[in-house]
């Protein structure tokens, strides 16, 4: 079955055949055969967690392709594996099936190529000022010495906005400038992906939506390649340029939407809020029915 949407793309995905798309669009298949253009693959990864008593299956053959400087969003209910597999891409957790490439080369384990921002506000060693809160990653990996060290801190601290906080310590700010910090010592590592777990989703209402601006605003600047998880419908049309949709447990791949014509102007419109509501019966709906 196919669901057309009037302003993004949506490429619907069907039993036994996952994410198959009808007339002139290539078909995006489970495990994917791509042309080597995409800067990140995931070819059909299942993902598993084991214990004593059984095996838990978070994801079954996830297949997606991200580009350069692209906004790439995980959209899903809770416990369908979005952030499992954002562990997988950085390289903690090894696929039982299929694999993940990033500029072609297998991953196999944590680099610096990919730098994880996540949800909760303590990711900061309290003891370190701002500026040296983002120093650590690039002077522990000898990426740069101290004096290079300190001017990019500096540069990264400017484009969030906090330059004027680099000699405070973390616990003279609020969540959001430190989240703001988190997001600059990430970019300062300049690595070839940024992956995002949920980073707003403890803010209070208000300052998730000042967040979200302030990473498109970034984005627009520096056009860094994102990989952004998130539980939120809205969040998802508005930070990401494609979108993933994860079914629930455990987390297959139901459908692809191409979401550039929202932005956090849409939020009131009616076609932003169609798109929204039958993104939530792809999520939900058709599982109940399935």
């Amino acid at each position: 079955m196919t669901m057309q949407l009037a302003a993004p793309t949506l490429r619907h995905a069907v039993p036994g055949n996952p994410l198959r798309a009808p007339g002139p669009v290539a078909p995006a298949q489970a495990a994917r055969q791509t042309d080597g253009s995409a800067l990140l693959q995931v070819d059909g990864v299942s993902l598993e967690y084991r214990t004593p008593e059984r095996v838990v299956r978070a994801t079954h053959r996830v297949g997606f392709d991200v580009h350069a400087a692209e906004r790439y969003v995980l959209l899903g209910p809770s416990g369908c594996g979005k952030s499992t597999l954002l562990k997988a891409i950085a390289g903690f957790i090894a696929p039982v099936e299929g694999e993940i490439r990033l500029d072609g080369k297998r991953v196999t384990a944590p680099g610096p190529d990919r730098i994880v921002v996540f949800q909760e506000f303590d990711q900061l060693p309290p003891w370190k000022t701002v500026r040296e809160n983002v120093m650590f990653p690039l002077l522990a990996s000898r990426t740069l010495g101290r004096k290079e060290a300190g001017e990019r801190a500096l540069h990264y601290l400017d484009k969030v906005g906090l330059s004027k906080f680099a000699d405070v310590h973390p616990h003279q700010l609020s969540g959001g400038m430190k989240q703001r910090v988190a997001i600059a010592r990430a970019l300062a590592m300049q690595p070839r992906v940024l992956l995002m777990d949920e980073p707003f989703a403890a803010l209070d209402a208000l300052t998730r939506r000042k967040m979200q601006e302030e990473l498109l605003a970034l984005w627009d600047e520096v056009r860094f390649t994102l990989l952004f998880v998130t539980h939120s419908i809205e969040e998802a049309l508005v930070v990401g340029s494609r979108i993933a949709l994860l079914s629930p447990h455990p987390g297959r791949m139901r459908a692809e939407i191409n979401s550039h014509a929202f932005d956090l102007q849409s939020t009131g419109g009616a076609e932003f809020q169609a798109t929204a509501q039958r993104i939530h019966h792809l999520l939900f709906e058709e599982e109940k029915t399935a």
